[in-house]
């Protein structure tokens, strides 16, 4: 299965190795798939944007509730955040293709 991951952060694209792709999408993918009503994904876009997180599965947007906005934002946030290079982290956004 070929995979296509993307990250920006503050609107610059980021560079990943085939770890941090690969653990990325892991992690991003494992979150999405628990959240209610999201069966078969194909694509992923996870926006962060301050505190407000947004997903949508196959161009369609996923509701979440409060605890689950927090846990998504604050999940893709260390993630972020301990890539080299990053200092701050205003805009968030990582796409996965499946």
């Amino acid at each position: 299965m070929t995979r296509q991951i993307s990250l920006s952060v503050d609107g610059s694209p980021i560079e990943m190795d085939y770890f941090v792709q690969s653990f990325i999408d892991h992690t991003v993918f494992g979150m999405v798939s628990s959240l209610e009503g999201v069966h078969d994904i194909s694509e992923i876009d996870t926006q962060i944007n301050g505190n407000h997180a947004a997903i949508s599965v196959n161009d369609i947007p996923v509701p979440m509730n409060d605890f689950a906005a927090a846990i998504v934002s604050s999940t893709v946030r260390g993630m972020v955040s301990s890539l080299k290079g990053i200092e701050k982290a205003e805009r968030i956004r990582i796409g996965i293709h499946r």
